[in-house]
């Protein structure tokens, strides 16, 4: 597949080493597009394994596409308004919504598909983000409020109501101490956790934030603006360090690539665009879709990203710009981690602030040019709705007595979901959660298999297909098991070679 071929190409601009990125790098390709959605796709969200992608709409859905060919994509029916946010928590067994109807919902992301709803807004709700260990939620609404929620037993713990207009995200620090929100107000607002207060009030009057997020590092926060601008600012010494304005319209949302060195940015002006966070500049602009992108997101391992946009459409990418550089700022990573003096933004970011305006040459990548696998037909789409009522209980998948069972128990008989966050079996679900379980519903045209089953007989299937649960869960359990054994052997092979190798050497010296 080409990519960056065709009109409107621009060459790379060099290095700081005088060397073409083109040498360096290799350009972004659009590898699929998902189309199911039938109104615009307002946020994108991959698992954490990277083999499912989470996608919401204002046509009130949830959708889930699985990465695999040839598979289904499962269509989640829930919300009674427009859906806002979505995200899996980092765990991978539950997912997160927040919609127009003022509810967030928590789903067990499976072909049965429970939910429960979390109430306490009173206005539509903006987004959803889970802390790092899973156990606790936030949310920012139109009520001009930020809530955390607790995951365990469902209920809010607390809320921060300081802004005085519209709450458009609220988003965790990656060591769950801090929460960062930005509202319509015109400004970014830093939360301390424990004391409730907040520790930092950021005031920009050239526009208010789309999207607020930490770094990586967890010592910076972008901020996507109405104004077209993308800022990082040091949050530890309130300090803007970088503004980038090279969009033409409105920014609304960010994803940092997880090695922390190169950012995407989704605007109205229907373009996505990656800069490069070490050298402070623009590198892509991705064509695409046909109106504004609302959303984007990085894969959890930096190899792929999704964008999602008015035009209905959810675009797939292949990264392929950084294969080389992620394994050099991972080794850089694990150095800091044994470092007694934590990592500081001045030795990643430029150690003045940097303006940089739309006239930055950049590779311009238009898939419209570009020899790309385009032929994929759209998966058959099936609907799971749920019941208007629901007071499931959590407890089982939360508490952490029975986490090592849950990692093993969604292996199941199903080819369209097979992967840790997806597919609990159903007999654990009639244990874990007690309420609102949704079935999978006919295409329209089709018959209902399930009219006419006996009792009985649908009881004994039930019992088999349990059955057939166990014997999955315990293979998938002997899978790890080998594979352990597998990585242990051949861990023990290298340190052998390794030794063998030294033992020459010294018998070479003497």
């Amino acid at each position: 597949m080409g990519s960056g071929s065709g009109a409107g190409e621009k060459k790379a601009p060099p290095s700081s080493s005088g060397v073409p990125m083109a040498s360096a790098l290799d350009d972004p390709v659009l590898i699929r597009h998902f189309k199911g959605h039938k109104d615009a796709v307002t946020c994108v969200a991959f698992s954490p394994n990277t083999k499912v992608l989470a996608t919401s709409s204002l046509d009130r859905f949830l959708m889930m596409w699985n990465l695999r060919p040839n598979t289904k994509a499962f269509r989640f029916v829930g919300h009674l308004e427009a859906v806002t946010s979505v995200e899996f928590s980092p765990d991978g067994y539950l997912l997160a919504s927040a919609s127009e109807d003022q509810t967030a919902r928590l789903w067990i992301p499976c072909i049965h598909g429970e939910s429960t709803s979390l109430k306490g807004h009173t206005a539509p709700v903006r987004s959803v983000n889970f802390s790092n260990d899973s156990q606790f939620l936030v949310t920012a609404s139109n009520d001009k409020s930020v809530k955390v929620w607790s995951i365990y037993r469902q209920h809010l713990l607390y809320s921060l109501s300081q802004h005085t207009h519209w709450v458009r995200c609220a988003k965790y620090s990656p060591d769950g101490r801090l929460i960062v929100s930005c509202s319509e107000d015109k400004t970014v607002k830093i939360w301390d956790i424990r004391n409730k207060i907040c520790i930092n009030n950021i005031i920009d009057y050239d526009g208010f934030a789309n999207y607020v997020d930490f770094n990586p590092d967890g010592t910076c926060i972008v901020s996507a603006g109405s104004d077209h601008t993308v800022k990082f600012w040091d949050i530890r010494i309130n300090r803007l360090l970088q503004r980038y304005k090279v969009h033409r319209g409105s920014v609304n949302y960010t994803s940092f690539h997880p090695s922390g060195n190169f950012l995407i940015t989704a605007s109205n002006d229907g373009t996505l665009k990656i800069m490069d966070l070490i050298e402070g500049r623009l590198l892509y602009t991705l064509h695409g879709h046909e109106g504004p992108v609302l959303s984007v997101a990085f894969s959890k391992d930096g190899e792929t990203f999704a964008s999602g946009g008015t035009d209905t459409q959810v675009l797939l990418w292949k990264t392929n710009f950084d294969s080389s550089e992620y394994k050099k700022v991972l080794e850089k990573h694990v150095q800091r981690l044994h470092s007694d003096d934590p990592p500081h933004l001045l030795d990643i970011y430029p150690r003045s602030p940097h303006c940089h305006n739309a006239k930055s040459q950049s590779v311009e990548i238009n898939p419209n040019f570009d020899v790309t696998n385009m032929q994929v037909l759209d998966p058959p789409v099936v609907n799971i709705v749920s019941s208007p009522t629901f007071p499931p209980s959590w407890q089982l998948r939360t508490n952490p007595s029975v986490a090592h069972w849950s990692t093993h128990q969604n292996r199941v008989n199903s080819e369209d979901f097979r992967h840790p966050s997806m597919l609990p079996s159903p007999a654990m679900l009639k244990r874990n959660l007690k309420g609102e379980i949704m079935h999978p519903v006919a295409e329209p045209g089709t018959m209902d298999e399930s009219v006419g089953i006996s009792p009985v007989l649908n009881n004994a299937l039930e019992h088999i297909v349990e059955q057939l649960d166990v014997l999955t869960i315990t293979v998938s359990i002997l899978e790890q098991r080998l594979t352990l054994t597998e990585d242990k052997l051949k861990e023990c092979l290298q340190n052998q070679g390794k030794l063998l190798h030294s033992v020459r050497l010294g018998e070479e010296t003497t």
